[in-house]
């Protein structure tokens, strides 16, 4: 029997007058949706999409056909479902009929959605998707419009997204090609009955891409095989950016453990990408395996978070808790199925062998075991899409290539976030309290330092990695080689043995990671594996700028770093600076974004903050102290001379708290970390009067700059956010060192300044006195003065940000206002602004002996 959902096609058709399918006789399942487009000569000539959905076609007729220009919007009617196997039907509807005309299967293939539950998603109005077909490929949108007082039908625009397959629309026409994919005829050579039958795909698709890949498997199957025990994996390359062209296709890259699993007899085994056993360590997936046939098929366990996305440090905890039943196998690759060495064919055909395999899992066991799915659009647009729901990246793959064990050039990787495998070497502590990790890589078979990881540690994994640490503590430092760190109060030394996974803004100029922050241990990879690994350059750049966020940030889950954001559609900036709010999921997304850079410029610190519950046009409050209610992510701590404790942030995940109470201006003390009499840093103030151009505050922060290097101190930059600019100059901490020593230093070296060129800078903040000149403020170099932290939003029209920058960017012609919310965290991974920060402090009383004698 046809499905209920038919009713209204069969209802509008004579089956005995027309060729049309009944829908009587379903078509075959497929492993992927199909889409069909057919070109129709009826009362006027349109186009009809058909996408397979819940069972059937849903169905709209484009009445001026699609276009590949993003600038088209092509108005689409949503008319009845249609049966599957309407997407063989290629011919002439008798006059009369319903439809009466000719129709041609103009372009037919495989489409995805991108965003989650198609039903679900047309039922919402918004689906967006991918194409793979003959004629029509990369991401498009439907958009259901709103409908008209006695409107019967549902419009929609179907528009093309901007990709590698999108085209201006004077540069080429898709339309012009009159031929069927499926007979090679024209609409009058149909029309008239001439030339050949069409090549059938619903109900032969799967059985003609069976048969293409028995033919690739007969060819290399000879004898039928014993299968081997293990097989090393084939590994990517890492790229800058993924390659293109017909022979990639690309995989979403998963967040998880490699595994392969071998099946024999109706017993699984997994092993990790090294050859060690694991199948107690996955007994679920170990179970849903054994209703495979024999084979070997090789993927990726994962845990996925709220949002559907792979989540590593929940993968950590099921494993440190023994809770895997959630977790799960996505497959994409089968070496050995059935007596046959599969390595030798070509991806395309083992995936399709892939897919046949898995379609004996039912239910639970289908669930805990899945298919990757491939895009074969451009690389660039399939990561675009993959970082917009934050994802780690991309594999790209050669479709026409053999399995090689080993990496090579026929997989790459592209992530949306650099991340690294490093060797945990050792720990510090303050105060008894862990602060970083110390890692290195092996180069040359020698242990060297890269650095020290100072973020991500959430009080869960504390209380898995601190045992870990303290159980392969030693005496002596495993580094060889310069730049290594020595014994020193609050290090403590490891054996080599432990390997973390982080991510990482880039690297500096010795080739040390920057602001890395902890993912977790990884316990599926030796030590003495974990080496450099830098992106190697593609020759094509990406198409395009990623596209800016919907307006609606609030897709998909509202958990950000583990803190539930409520009310997570409030606006906070009415106004982006282009016509669209920013809202407090997107605050919390970017924080998490930036956080890993932000928190060596706030841990230790008190930090004030600007709250703006009802967005930076509302009522805001200015914060300093904890109250009742305050986020454990945050620390509480006394400063002398107050009774009232203080916000202090530590952690990242302190980043997503303060979103959640909307505070959208961080502003940190200058004091050196957990010691608010000591100073850490001092700030220099460019701040303009209204009738200056921006380029005088930057020919201001180059004077300021060579006044504070001829003294022997290190300088940096970047804006405030709004009018002006911050100099920034960081501290050796010297225990002799107080608050009013250091404000004196910074307001003589501004007097002076202001003294050198009256006309230009005064030190002054009357605002009568202030006509045509740059206010060079000191003030903020107090105990308890505060600076606007580095990547801080401001509450402020256009969500600008605080953005550090290299001194070759302070320039004339910079625009401050091009550094907002949406735009900082794509720059931030470009930029090696504020490199060497850490290392750059020098001691105050240099300076000062220096000045004296000025």
């Amino acid at each position: 029997m046809p499905p209920a959902k038919l009713a209204r096609y069969r209802a509008k058709r004579d089956f005995t007058r027309t060729a049309e399918p009944s829908g009587d006789a379903p078509a075959p399942a497929s492993p992927r949706l199909r889409y069909v487009i057919q070109k129709h000569a009826a009362s006027r000539l349109h186009y009809d999409l058909r996408l397979e959905a819940g069972g059937v076609f849903k169905s709209w007729a484009v009445t001026r056909g699609p276009s590949l220009d993003p600038a088209d919007k092509r108005l689409a009617v949503e008319v009845e479902d249609h049966p599957l196997d309407y997407g063989d039907f290629e011919g002439t509807i008798p006059k009369g009929q319903y439809g009466g005309g000719t129709v041609q299967l103009w372009d037919r293939g495989y489409w995805a959605p991108e965003n989650g539950d198609p039903v679900k998603a047309l039922k919402q109005g918004d689906l967006k998707f991918v194409l793979e077909g003959e004629k029509l490929h990369g991401g498009w949108v439907l958009v259901r419009l709103r409908g008209r007082e006695r409107e019967k039908r549902n419009n929609w625009l179907l528009i093309k997204h901007r990709d590698d397959a999108a085209r201006p629309h004077d540069e080429t026409d898709v339309l012009d090609a009159d031929r069927s994919v499926a007979s090679g005829r024209s609409l009058d050579q149909i029309a008239a009955g001439k030339g050949r039958a069409p090549k059938p795909f619903m109900r032969q698709a799967e059985s003609r891409a069976r048969a293409k890949a028995d033919a690739v498997w007969r060819s290399n199957r000879g004898d039928a095989v014993e299968m081997p025990d293990f097989v090393p994996p084939q590994l990517a390359k890492l790229v800058e950016r993924p390659p293109s062209g017909a022979s990639w296709v690309h995989e979403v890259k998963f967040d998880g453990y490699r595994m392969q699993m071998r099946i024999e007899g109706g017993q699984a085994r997994l092993r990790t990408r090294k050859g060690l056993d694991w199948t107690e360590r996955f007994p679920e997936i170990a179970e849903a395996g054994r209703g495979l046939a024999d084979a070997i098929i090789d993927g990726e366990i994962v845990a996925l978070n709220h949002d559907g996305a792979p989540d590593f440090a929940a993968l950590q905890a099921a494993l440190s808790s023994k809770q895997t039943a959630s977790l799960v196998f996505f497959v994409f690759d089968v070496l050995f199925a059935a007596g046959e060495d599969l390595r030798k064919a070509p991806l395309g055909a083992r995936k399709a062998r892939l897919a046949a395999l898995l379609g004996a899992l039912k239910g639970r066991a289908g669930e805990r075991i899945r298919f990757v799915e491939h895009f074969k659009t451009g690389g660039d647009a399939v990561l675009r899409s993959a970082c917009s729901m934050s994802l780690e990246g991309i594999v790209s793959k050669r479709v026409d290539k053999p399995y090689r064990g080993g990496r090579g050039d026929d997989w790459t990787k592209s992530k949306c976030r650099a991340g690294h495998e490093v060797v945990i070497v050792g720990w510090t502590t303050t105060n008894g309290a862990f602060r970083s990790l110390i890692v290195g890589v092996y180069r040359d078979g020698k242990l060297v330092h890269v650095g020290r990881v100072g973020t991500g540690f959430g009080r869960d994994k504390l209380e898995r990695l601190l045992p870990a640490l303290q159980a392969a503590e030693t005496e002596q430092s495993p580094f060889v080689g310069p730049g290594a760190p020595k014994r020193a109060a609050g290090v403590h030394w490891t054996a080599p043995k432990l390997v973390a996974e982080i991510e990482y803004a880039g690297f500096t100029g010795d080739g040390n990671v920057r602001q890395a922050s902890f993912k977790g241990l990884r316990e599926d990879k030796p030590a003495s594996d974990v080496g450099p690994e830098r992106p190697a350059p593609m020759d094509q750049p990406l198409a395009e700028p990623a596209p800016k966020p919907a307006a609606k940030a609030a897709r998909g889950s509202n958990v950000v770093m583990g803190v539930t954001i409520s009310h997570p559609d409030k606006p906070l900036w009415p106004d982006d600076g282009e016509g669209e709010p920013i809202t407090k999921l997107e605050l919390a997304r970017y924080l998490e974004a930036v956080g890993g850079w932000m928190m060596p410029h706030l841990k230790g610190r008190p930090c004030s903050i600007i709250r703006a519950p009802d967005g930076i046009g509302g009522e805001r409050f200015f914060q300093r102290h904890a109250g009742k209610g305050t986020s454990s992510l945050l620390e509480v701590v006394t400063v002398s001379g107050d009774r009232q404790p203080y916000l202090q942030i530590d952690r990242v995940e302190g980043l997503a708290a303060v979103a959640q109470v909307a505070a959208v201006e961080l502003h940190p003390w200058n004091c050196w970390p957990g010691e608010p009499d000591r100073p850490g840093r001092l700030v220099f103030d460019l701040d303009p009067a209204p009738d200056l151009g921006f380029d005088a505050v930057i020919d201001a922060a180059k004077a300021m700059k060579e006044r504070l290097e001829a003294l022997g101190l290190e300088t940096f930059c970047k804006t405030t956010g709004g009018k002006g600019l911050h100099v920034v100059t960081p501290l050796a901490r010297d225990a002799r060192l107080d608050w009013p020593t250091a404000k004196a230093f910074a307001r003589e070296v501004c007097a002076r300044l202001a003294a050198d060129a009256p006309d230009h800078f005064l030190i002054n903040m009357a605002k009568a006195r202030r006509g045509g000149k740059i206010f060079l403020d000191y003030l903020r170099n107090d105990r308890m003065s505060t600076a606007v932290a580095p990547l801080s939003p401001r509450g402020r029209p256009g969500a600008t940000v605080s953005m550090p920058l290299t001194w070759t960017q302070v320039r004339k012609g910079l625009d401050p206002k091009r550094f907002t919310l949406r735009s900082v965290p794509a720059l931030l991974g470009k930029s090696d602004a504020w490199d060497g920060y850490d290392d750059a402090a020098r001691p105050l009383k240099d300076a000062i002996r220096k000045l004296g004698k000025g």
